[in-house]
């Protein structure tokens, strides 16, 4: 039984989450199955889900679905955090000594070659990585990329408590990080968390002067902790574009065209600083300022809790994004290179995880729950597809990690068989194996822990 763990619980966005980490499980496993069947091995599961209380094979067993195909039993498991396919004559978790003591079969594993179990092994993550690929080609392909750059953020900044503990300021114009320009605005936050020991320098012009800001130690840490990255925005001019029906700003009679300045004399130009106004006195009467023909004009009114305004500037009217438009070759192309460049970005942070004194663990580590909160409110398909790649990244990763239970911990073994010739004995496999599940068990546990801790938390 080879399987892939997924150690988690649930999300708050279950169904979005559910469709994209059912559809990869699927195809990690069927990458698996097909190089078995590839090199005539026999595969007696193949599931999506556990049919079982994982890791304990033998306890609760029960499907949903299956069928019987050939040589083959097709199923959907009752416990949702994984699947598995379970391979013919492999010490796995299913722990099926009584095959394994009778004498090899052609059709099982241990009678393939070395490299035919290596691609067996590797099928699963191979399959993950072919996946993320295919899907960046079809989302660039499509949709092609917008981006903003840095020099185009006209406004300057918006940023929330997080950003000015670190020393910004609305308005700044930020030019670089650690020396380095950094040409795209969203890429910011990721080179502040990678800069010089995460505390390097960010350069910026603020009020017509240059100026360095130091990021203070524990920048990176309270960004993997309140799991932001969208502390810094960019600054849009507080003008009516639209108007709501029957929203307060209509009731006012305000109008397209007319310009923010200020509320209760406090300057409220930026939409940022009009909604961190707003929301700052909700329920108490205030006086909006605002220019409609180059004329000051004012309102007055009294804001209900948690009410929209009902007025919404156009942002790409103000700030002009970059528009990348592929064609198929250029789109083959972006797929392969993003994809790889993501794969380095998650092992840098991964690295970072574990390896920075600024960085807790228990802050940064989380389970389905975390997993969920990714994706958006609202179902868009270029966002789901973009997340749906870069989870399919993570599981590549995460079963290329060297734990016996997963794909790497058995890639372990058999490297080390192709190298020296000896095989590693079945009893040695069984224990790395337990342990390994146990040690899967124990990390499941424990991020869906900290999940269940921080929701009760807050």
């Amino acid at each position: 039984m080879h399987s892939i763990l997924l150690m988690s619980g649930t999300g708050a966005k279950v169904l979005q989450l559910f469709a994209s980490l059912s559809l990869l499980i699927a195809l990690h496993e069927g990458g698996h199955f097909f190089f078995a069947r590839l090199f005539k091995t026999r595969v007696e599961k193949f599931y999506l889900f556990f049919d079982f209380l994982f890791p304990f094979s033998g306890v609760l067993n029960f499907a949903l679905f299956k069928k019987k195909k050939g040589d083959t039993e097709y199923g959907i498991g009752w416990f949702p955090l994984g699947g598995y396919v379970k391979i013919a004559g492999m010490v796995d978790e299913s722990m099926d000594k009584e095959q394994m003591a009778l004498p090899p079969q052609p059709w099982e594993y241990r009678s393939k070659k070395p490299w035919q179990r290596l691609f067996i092994m590797l099928g699963g993550i191979i399959v993950n990585v072919l996946v993320a690929i295919i899907l960046y080609i079809v989302v660039f392909g499509v949709y092609g990329e917008e981006y903003l750059l840095t020099k185009n953020v006209k406004y300057g900044i918006a940023v929330d408590s997080l950003g000015r503990s670190i020393g910004l300021q609305d308005g700044d114009m930020i030019k670089s990080v650690d020396g380095k320009v950094v040409e795209r605005f969203d890429r910011i936050p990721m080179a502040m968390i990678f800069s010089k020991d995460q505390t390097g320098t960010i350069e910026l012009t603020r009020d017509g002067k240059d100026m360095t800001v130091n990021i203070p130690t524990g920048t990176v840490g309270k960004m993997l902790k309140m799991q932001k990255v969208g502390f810094i925005t960019y600054a849009v001019p507080m003008m009516v574009d639209s108007i709501s029906p029957n929203s307060i700003a209509a009731k006012l009679h305000m109008q397209v065209g007319d310009s923010i300045v200020s509320i209760n004399g406090q300057r409220a130009g930026l939409h940022n600083e009009f909604t961190e106004i707003k929301n700052a006195t909700f329920g108490t009467p205030i006086t909006i300022s605002f220019l409609r023909n180059h004329v000051l004009d004012s309102v007055s009114t009294t804001i209900p809790k948690d009410s929209a305004f009902g007025i919404t500037p156009d942002v790409k009217k103000y700030l002009k994004p970059e528009t990348v438009k592929y064609g198929l070759f250029d789109a083959i192309g972006k797929g392969f290179t993003f994809t790889f460049q993501q794969f380095g970005n998650y092992i840098a942070q991964f690295k970072l995880m574990f390896g920075s004194k600024e960085v807790k663990t228990s802050e940064s580590v989380g389970g389905i729950i975390s997993f969920g909160k990714i994706f958006p409110s609202e179902f868009d398909m270029r966002q789901f597809l973009m997340l749906t790649a870069f989870i399919s990244i993570i599981l590549a990763f995460m079963n290329l990690l060297p734990i016996p239970g997963l794909d790497g911990g058995y890639v372990i073994f058999l490297l080390f068989e192709m190298i020296t010739g000896k095989a590693v004995s079945e009893k040695v496999m069984e224990r790395a194996t337990t342990v390994g599940l146990v040690l899967l068990l124990a990390l499941m546990v424990y991020a869906n822990g900290l999940d269940i801790f921080r929701l009760f938390k807050h």
